[in-house]
């Protein structure tokens, strides 16, 4: 047998030894599992802060004085959300109606509103005058228009703070 028939031979055998192994030929057995996640509604709705409304300096004379303030609401997509404002820290139990800066014991009423024309009170009666939207997942942004009829009153500063809350 010449030289080459013979390398060729032994390297042939060699490979049948080797298909013919137990480590190639290794018995398997497999299994199956679940990978899972469970993901809660959720919303934020001070990220980023809240702008306030701010009436500025103005003079005693001045009348349907307008502002516009913003709230950032941020909701898991397709969760259902309403947004309720109360009636402030100084409306004496008058709700929504008898919304109020005070000085001490000096009230400039005001009322905050969901639409720029200001003609829809926006409130905290759910389904009555909250605001309601959709989550997207990313930051949606509401503006919160105020109006004061009249700056007829002593010169100050006047503040109330007012409490925004959502419901999803």
């Amino acid at each position: 047998m010449s030289r080459f028939k013979l390398h060729l031979s032994a390297t042939l055998l060699a490979a049948a030894a080797l298909l013919g192994s137990p480590a190639l030929h290794a018995q398997t057995a497999t299994t199956t599992f679940e990978v899972r996640i469970t993901i809660e509604s959720s919303c934020t709705i001070d990220t980023p802060a809240a702008t306030d409304v701010d009436f500025g300096t103005q003079p005693s004379s001045a009348t349907d004085i307008d502002a516009v303030g913003q709230l950032n609401v941020n909701c898991t997509p397709g969760t259902g959300y309403t947004i309720a404002l109360d009636e402030g820290q100084n409306s004496g139990g008058g709700g929504i109606a008898a919304r109020a800066m005070a000085n001490g014991a000096d009230l400039v009423p005001y009322q905050l509103y969901s639409d720029a024309a200001r003609t829809t009170v926006w409130g905290e009666t759910i389904g009555t005058d909250t605001v309601a939207g959709t989550g997207t997942g990313a930051v949606q942004a509401y503006s919160v228009y105020g109006r004061t009829p009249s700056a007829n009153f002593p010169a100050a500063s006047y503040l109330d703070v007012v409490t925004a809350t959502i419901a999803f």
